[in-house]
């Protein structure tokens, strides 16, 4: 029996898309769907190593008050009215009389999400639309604005700014609308092969499908039915 909406929300429980699927879907939208419709996955150096640096990013026991500084790693967020749900490596709270009240705590705390990346600051600007999709459920959870957070890269080893201007708001939810209607359709956009391929890790899995129209899950069974 499928689930039902959560209040507020046109989507089911069962049908929250991952936060971290947005960076993926403005990466590649195939990408995204081998992932998160055909449940394909391949590691290579680059996401293991991403993986190593969020295990540590996402240890839920971490609090730390220093000062008007609260840091909380791997806070569960999500979002009834974008259908979404994911983690956030860090949350710093920072004092802030525009900030909410927290249990526990004196006074008023403002939420700046941190995310953690392997690599250095991108042109597709995946990470900055992931870090806003976790502000954008912040804000509904918290019910305050988020009005900026940051990015940290573990080959520059610095933060980089980012504000959630409207614009950036406004790519976030457009994308998760088109990326739930692909969703309910269970449909895998065609590949359009690019230089950025070379460092996907599901390029093998990918590109059989260069001359089919048909999901990957398909092609595998195929192939070791050949094989038996």
């Amino acid at each position: 029996m499928a689930c039902e909406p959560a209040a507020g929300s046109p989507w089911p429980e069962e049908d929250f898309l991952q936060l971290s699927g947005l960076q993926h879907f403005v990466f590649c939208r195939r990408q995204w769907a081998l992932i998160h419709i055909e449940s394909q996955w391949a590691d290579n150096f680059r996401t293991v190593d991403g993986s190593l640096m969020h295990q540590n990013a996402h240890d839920e026991s971490f609090r730390e008050k220093r000062g008007d500084l609260l840091t909380v790693r791997g806070l569960a967020v999500r979002s009834a009215r974008l259908g979404v749900s994911g983690q956030c490596d860090v949350v710093e709270f920072r004092k802030d009389p525009a900030g909410v009240p927290l249990r526990g705590q004196e006074g008023r705390w403002l939420p700046f999400p941190v995310e953690y990346k392997r690599g250095r600051p991108n042109e597709h600007g995946a990470d900055a639309l992931q870090l806003c999709g976790q502000a954008l459920c912040l804000e509904e959870m918290l019910g305050c604005a988020v009005p900026e957070g940051a990015l940290y890269y573990g080959e520059t080893r610095r933060r980089q700014p980012v504000a959630f201007t409207a614009e950036l708001r406004g790519r976030v939810e457009s994308s998760l609308a088109e990326m739930h209607a692909l969703y309910q359709r269970r449909y895998t956009p065609k590949v359009r092969p690019t230089k950025a391929c070379n460092a996907c890790s599901l390029k093998e899995l990918c590109l059989p499908r260069l001359m089919r129209a048909r999901p990957v899950a398909d092609y595998l069974a195929e192939a070791l039915e050949e094989l038996e």
